[in-house]
């Protein structure tokens, strides 16, 4: 199996238990995944499976939608609810007049500093390991990131619901956090639903057990194909012998075929498949990025 399933997350398990679940039915295949999701967050997952794991660099540079719940009055050191309460404060009231003006506050490029329980390495370890052994952790730097749409309302007395568009690499959580400071409190994530990935959307996805039960029974499963995993990525089409020359290393195969103007090919066989990611080096000569392996079946698009 060679595309990318779209899972809808369910809360209490890790990204990376949703890849060892469906990594265990579909052996010997590669199977990996496209922004990692918090174990309290639910929603789009990506999941790569076998020659789709190559494209992972083309795909996982698109904007994220998320919407959510921030529960205000107390901040956790992990900055969401599984976490210890570190401050505590006063909830002012909730007027949408200053809840508009702090969303536009944190609208646009900004920086924001991640959380210490996060994947973020030092010297090898992954902070959240170094966190969890207790004793002081510096923060990670600052650094910036591009809020394109930030809505935020309140939801309870204590709550706020907020939906937001934004570049790959926010942290909600310390969003959370940030938002509940502006506001004069102190704040953490609650709830959060990712809706979008790039070009794949929540509407999409299939619920795990669904999948599971796909893989179990051996039945036909819908999943995106390799070609239409990059839907904005232009394409070339190459012959049988020069697919052969290709697959051999001789890139000479593109010369005349590619144009410039954009970063990556797809180069496709005539019937269709995808073959390999090109990168332009002129206007009429390129480089081999990836090459696919032939596609194998099981799958509907």
């Amino acid at each position: 199996m060679d595309g990318i399933i779209l899972v809808d997350k369910p809360a209490g398990i890790s990204s990376a238990e949703v890849v060892r679940r469906i990594k265990s039915r579909v052996k010997p295949s590669r199977v990996g995944h496209l922004g990692t999701l918090d174990p309290i967050a639910t929603g789009l997952l990506p999941i790569l499976v076998g020659e789709a794991t190559k494209l992972a660099p083309f795909i996982e540079g698109g904007d994220k939608e998320y919407e959510g719940v921030i529960r205000l009055g107390a901040e956790t050191d992990t900055l969401d609810r599984e976490g210890k309460v570190v401050r505590s404060a006063e909830i002012p009231p909730l007027d949408q007049a200053r809840l508009d003006e702090v969303a536009w506050q944190f609208t646009g490029k900004i920086t924001q500093t991640p959380p210490v329980f996060s994947a973020i390495k030092r010297a090898g370890v992954p902070l959240y390991r170094l966190a969890r052994r207790g004793g002081e952790v510096e923060p990670p730097a600052p650094r910036a990131i591009i809020v394109r749409e930030l809505r935020i309302s309140a939801e309870h007395s204590d709550s706020l619901r907020f939906h937001i568009v934004c570049t790959p690499g926010t942290y909600l959580r310390s969003l959370a956090r940030d938002v509940a400071t502006a506001l004069e409190t102190a704040g953490h994530l609650f709830e959060l639903r990712r809706l979008r990935s790039g070009t794949f959307t929540i509407d999409r996805a299939h619920q795990l057990d669904d999948v599971l039960v796909a893989l179990d029974c051996d039945t036909v499963l819908k999943i995106i194909g390799l070609r239409e995993s990059l839907p904005d990525i232009p394409e070339v089409f190459i012959d049988g012998p020069q697919e052969r020359r290709l697959r051999n290393g001789d890139s000479r195969v593109l010369d005349g075929t590619v144009a410039g103007g954009w970063p990556f090919y797809k180069v496709v066989a005539q019937e269709g498949r995808l073959i390999a990611i090109a990168k332009p080096t002129t206007r009429t000569t390129a480089v081999i990025l990836r090459v696919l392996q032939p596609q194998t079946s099981r799958v509907s698009m």
